[in-house]
């Protein structure tokens, strides 16, 4: 028995070594950025190396699977970044799903995107209103791409040759209502200070406060705790 748990510690942990070479071979990328092949080839590999960990007979099977798996995806890899019929073919070319107020219903189907979910996406980047919206794409890696009609692009600095003050962090003082003293610390507050800003604000007690942020230029900004529920129904 305490022969099994060893070797099974040590497949756990030449999987774990081999996975991490994979990895830095094939390169990172975020999942967003990620084809659906690679996406799903990544999870394969995954399954394959939990296999390794515990298959206790035969470990050179699921082994030489990862190693080809793994260079599979760097081939490809290589393939489609010389050849652009090859990365079409693989990684799948952009779709255009709004264009000039026109719906294209059938590259919907095409993406497998019902209405519902497409306004969400819209939402979600921000565009509550898609009357504003000239072009929305889906990428290959299966995000959607926006193109905001010119006069609702937003204005710049650079437009109003304007400059405006730099910018940084913002200090998160209260989390959750707990403060966070070694945030206050940083940001050269203290407990009496941000107290007294709280109660000016007309929270008393912090365990009211749901998110408080502190700028440069100790602008408060509290968030309070609210349990309700916004009732409204018009999204759907």
């Amino acid at each position: 028995m305490t022969q099994e748990i060893i070797h099974a510690i040590v497949l756990s942990v030449v999987s774990l070594i081999v996975l991490f070479l994979l990895t830095k071979l094939m390169g990172y990328r975020q999942m967003s950025q990620m084809s659906l092949f690679d996406y799903i080839n990544g999870i394969t590999i995954g399954s394959i190396a939990a296999e390794l960990a515990t298959n206790l007979e035969d470990y050179h099977r699921p082994l030489t699977a990862m190693i080809v798996y793994g260079l599979a995806t760097v081939l490809l890899s290589q393939l489609t970044g010389k050849s652009v019929c090859a990365r079409r073919f693989l990684n799948g070319k952009p779709l255009i799903l709004l264009h000039h107020g026109t719906l294209y219903e059938e590259n919907l189907k095409k993406a497998k995107i019902d209405l519902n979910e497409f306004l969400e996406q819209c939402r979600v980047s921000g565009y509550f209103d898609v009357s504003k919206l000239q072009a929305v794409i889906l990428e290959g890696n299966g995000r959607l791409s926006f193109l905001p009609k010119a006069e609702e692009h937003p204005v710049t600095p650079t437009d109003l040759n304007f400059k405006p003050q730099s910018e940084d962090l913002t200090a998160v003082l209260v989390l959750d209502g707990h403060i966070m003293e070694h945030n206050l610390h940083h940001s050269g507050k203290n407990k009496k200070w941000l107290t007294a800003q709280l109660s000016a604000l007309g929270f008393p007690d912090v365990k009211h406060v749901l998110l408080a942020t502190c700028d440069l230029n100790n602008k408060l900004t509290v968030f309070a705790k609210n349990r309700g529920e916004h009732s409204e129904d018009v999204l759907d």
